[in-house]
């Protein structure tokens, strides 16, 4: 199982809380494909589709990308009909509950209730479980759900109890609890309003609190990770699994165990019930599968066919048979009775989660991003021809027989159908410029993008990762100011603060016309100016008209900044306009996804043309509100650097400053030059006064400041330019005996040159003529 830091607040931490996150995700995917692999697959029974649905079957995939999606497929086609975006990490399982209805639970420790036929609307978030859930069990014929998952917890759901509708929160699908005095009115089924702070009600199981929204049942009795659940179709019989090798039968209306089966010797992974809830078959990381006798409390058979561990299970409602897969990338079909089994089909990653349809055509899910649909009937009538071995009853036989030579012969070389997606980002290195991204996919494609418009630049096809990363290798110093993973198959960029206003750029160096050479921007700031320029113009359409008239992006001193949100922020000191510069323009076509966690709830994702402008501190982080509305940073570290200047060794000139100056770190070398012109020039017109020379005019020089407390920009201005033309002298700078390029910062200078802890020191002279 994929593992990632915990999201949540540590309430009891002495140390200060850290600020909200903010990440946005994309991809070069056009939205209708999984970008990661398929953890979950479910097919939609036509005999419980809505009378308002029209077409033929529908699937429902859950995936590591954090997406699930539903298909709509035909004999020979399947069309993306609904993408349900709400996860933060991966999605491992999915369940259809009624006619409407699809439950998911996810490694980012939810359970979310969506409708299942919309375009993906999220109907309820549940957060009960400590860590992530892994399987999820749902009644056909009941209202009854259960979720279990790392956190050693099964919990049982009376799903028309939580899903009462109750306030703006059940609306948009992201608050837990909090049913603001609503409750169910005991047997009318409808909606009373009531005290909030007394009422409270008994459902089936699990109670409603209005104060504190709906309380699950646990069924307590795990002692360590659940890993699979399976519940019959009454709802009247559960069965549990997962590390501690045994299955344990619960009542599920009650919560309470009935009993507890062993044979395994490994992880139990994937289990299966029957209608009646009689007969249950147990996949496990022992490698074997079992069929039990619940009536009996006792293992009927166990059949040997693969080679390591059985991960997924599926078997229609008769029961007689079973497709099976696992880590060996096998997939077996076994008649139950006569033990006969037979290789179905071979994949090339482990299965992850099978699903028949309708038991013509069995849907497999792998660690790809592609869907596979196999031949299932015909499959049958191979196995009843007898074209087959005997599964063994011990694993170590089927080891032996496959090491002997005698593995059977897949029946299908091709699957009948696949749904494509797109292969997901593997391997990836941040280039030194801290704005550009070179990735590998799963296919082998290498691709260089540029972080701050989330867009591909330049698609190298299948070539060498390594041998491009050090063709592309350039000897620049800026400071890391995101982080980046690819946990979900695609670029997920996460943004902190104080650490994302830590880089600047010169605007001239993005070509931003009209762009003066002093004019810097911050990376971060206009990064976040890109990504919510969506939000930005909806919350102006929905300003009041004086506010309209205005410029909400307006500069320090305006209106808005005065009215910022504080908290130590200082001002960038730059003009702000509405517009977003070209390199920090996001696609409309494909919107990234925007992650941060509600000030009021968990976390929450959403596209970023989806934001209507109505969000505030509640929804996103008040340090990102400030920086991109009232144009205020919170103060910054290591913003500057100071270094020595002086004469190189041997030379005659002057020593020109007896301090240390200081600078900002992306100043170039060429002000450095500018600088020693402009010094040199000021001596050269004090001697020719008092000499009685003439004096050069129009000469306002500004130079480096000599502390700290300067604002740090400097100025090519006449004056160094006069000089440069009539004295025709020309200077270099050094560090460490090594002349440096005028277009070097000084940060550069540093990490690459100077290399050492101490201030940076430079050295000056004149080029001979």
């Amino acid at each position: 199982m994929h593992r990632v830091a915990s999201t949540g607040n540590a309430a009891n931490s002495s140390r200060p809380r850290k600020e909200r996150r903010i990440t946005y995700v994309f991809s070069d995917s056009n939205g209708s494909k999984h970008c990661s692999g398929i953890n979950c697959v479910k097919v939609s029974a036509s005999s419980v589709l809505d009378s308002s649905v029209q077409g033929g079957d529908y699937l429902f995939t859950g995936s590591r990308d954090g997406t699930l999606k539903r298909w709509e497929v035909g004999s020979d086609s399947a069309t993306c009909c609904a993408t349900f975006e709400s996860h933060v990490d991966w999605v491992n399982d999915v369940v259809q509950t009624g006619n409407d209805m699809i439950v998911s639970c996810s490694s980012d420790t939810t359970l979310k209730a969506w409708k299942a036929f919309s375009s993906g609307e999220c109907v309820r978030t549940f957060r009960q479980h400590s860590d992530y859930v892994t399987s999820l069990a749902a009644a056909k014929d009941s209202n009854i759900l259960a979720s279990g998952g790392l956190g050693c917890e099964v919990f049982l759901w009376d799903l028309e109890a939580a899903l009462i509708p109750v306030s703006r929160a059940a609306n948009d699908g992201t608050v837990e609890g909090g049913y603001e005095g609503i409750h169910s009115s005991g047997g009318s089924g409808g909606i009373v309003l009531t005290d909030r702070a007394t009422s409270t009600n008994s459902s089936s199981f699990g109670t409603i609190n209005t104060s504190q929204g709906y309380s699950p049942v646990p069924a307590k009795g795990h002692k360590e990770s659940v890993y699979a659940l399976a519940i019959n179709d009454a709802g009247t019989v559960l069965v549990s699994g997962g590390t501690e090798k045994v299955i344990r039968v619960w009542d599920p209306r009650s919560g309470t165990k009935q009993m507890k089966l062993k044979g395994h010797t490994d992880n139990v992974r994937t289990l299966l019930l029957d209608s009646s809830g009689r007969l249950c078959i147990s996949g496990s990381s022992d490698s074997t599968i079992r069929l039990w006798d619940l009536g009996q409390q006792r293992c009927v058979h166990s059949y040997a066919v693969h080679t390591d561990s059985v991960w997924a299970l599926a078997s229609p409602p008769s029961f007689s048979h079973v497709y099976s897969g696992g880590r060996d990338l096998s997939v077996y079909l076994t008649d139950l009775s006569s033990r006969e089994s037979t290789l179905l089909c071979t994949e090339q990653q482990h299965v992850l989660q099978l699903a028949l349809q309708d038991d013509e055509w069995l849907w497999v899910a792998t660690p790809d991003s592609s869907l596979h649909r196999w031949p299932a009937r015909s499959s049958l009538k191979t196995l009843q021809k007898g074209s087959s071995f005997v599964a063994g009853s011990l694993p170590y036989a089927r080891a032996r027989a496959s090491l002997d030579g005698s593995a059977p012969v897949p029946l299908h070389a091709e699957p009948a159908f696949v749904i494509p997606g797109t292969p997901g980002i593997l391997q990836h290195a941040v280039l030194n410029d801290r704005r550009h991204l070179l990735t590998k996919d799963a296919v082998g494609i290498v691709k260089l993008w540029e972080i701050t418009r989330g867009a591909v630049v330049t698609d190298f096809g299948k070539v060498s990762f390594e041998e491009k990363e050090k063709e592309l290798f350039e000897m620049v110093s800026v400071p890391a100011w995101f982080t980046i993973d690819t946990r979900l198959g695609s670029i997920s960029v996460h943004l902190d603060t104080p650490q994302c206003f830590g880089a600047e750029i010169y605007a001239v160096d993005l070509q931003v016309t009209g762009a003066s050479e002093e004019t810097k921007l911050n990376l971060g700031q206009q990064t976040l100016r890109g990504l919510l320029a969506h939000w930005i113009a909806c919350r102006k359409q929905k300003a009041s008209p004086q506010e309209a008239d205005g410029d909400l992006l307006a500069g320090a001193g305006s209106g808005t900044a005065e009215h910022g949100l504080g908290r130590g922020a200082v001002d960038d000191g730059a003009s702000h306009s509405p517009g977003v510069f070209p390199a920090f323009e996001f696609e409309n076509e494909l919107p990234p996804s925007i992650i941060t966690e509600g000030s009021q709830g968990g976390p929450w994702r959403k596209k970023a043309t989806e934001l209507d402008g109505t969000e505030d501190e509640k929804e996103l982080p008040w340090w990102c509100i400030d920086a991109v509305l009232n144009g205020k940073l919170p103060p910054r570290e290591h913003a500057k650097c100071s270094f020595f200047l002086q004469p190189y060794e041997g030379t005659s000139l002057q020593v020109l400053t007896q301090g240390k100056l200081s600078a900002p770190r992306i100043l170039r070398i060429q002000k450095v030059m500018n600088y020693v012109l402009d010094k040199l020039a000021v001596d050269k017109l004090d001697k020719s006064v008092d000499d009685g020379g003439s004096v050069l005019t129009s000469t306002s020089v500004h130079m480096l400041s000599q502390n700290s407390s300067g604002n740090g920009h400097t100025s090519s201005k006449s004056g160094s330019r006069v000089w440069q033309h009539q004295s025709k002298l020309q200077i270099e700078i050094l560090c460490n005996h090594q002349v440096l390029p005028p277009v070097m910062s000084l940060a550069t200078v540093r990490a690459y040159v100077w290399k050492k802890p101490e201030d940076l020191c430079l050295q000056y002279r004149t080029i001979p003529e």
